[in-house]
């Protein structure tokens, strides 16, 4: 009884567009509209995977949220807490 193995087929995955893409002028914390779209619904900044910027960009962006948090500008997030 011979196991079957799956076979990957490689699918090419189409790199997501860079929504700072031709930016000149640098991220920050005051830019509020810009930053909510890089936080999730729970207020965690989202991944470089899924936002689609350079490293570079990824490290801009978290700053300038940490900063925004700070000035409260943004949210830290939704509290866990049940209704009490």
């Amino acid at each position: 009884m011979g196991s079957k193995r799956r076979v990957r087929t490689s699918v090419p995955v189409k790199p997501r567009p860079n929504p700072l893409a031709g930016r000149t002028e640098p991220i920050g914390y005051h830019d509020t509209a810009l930053l909510r779209q890089f936080l999730s619904d729970n207020g965690k900044i989202r991944s470089r995977r899924v936002t689609g910027l350079t490293p570079q960009q990824q490290r801009q962006v978290a700053t300038a949220i940490r900063n925004a948090r700070e000035m409260a500008l943004l949210p830290f997030g939704k509290s866990s807490t049940s209704g009490r």
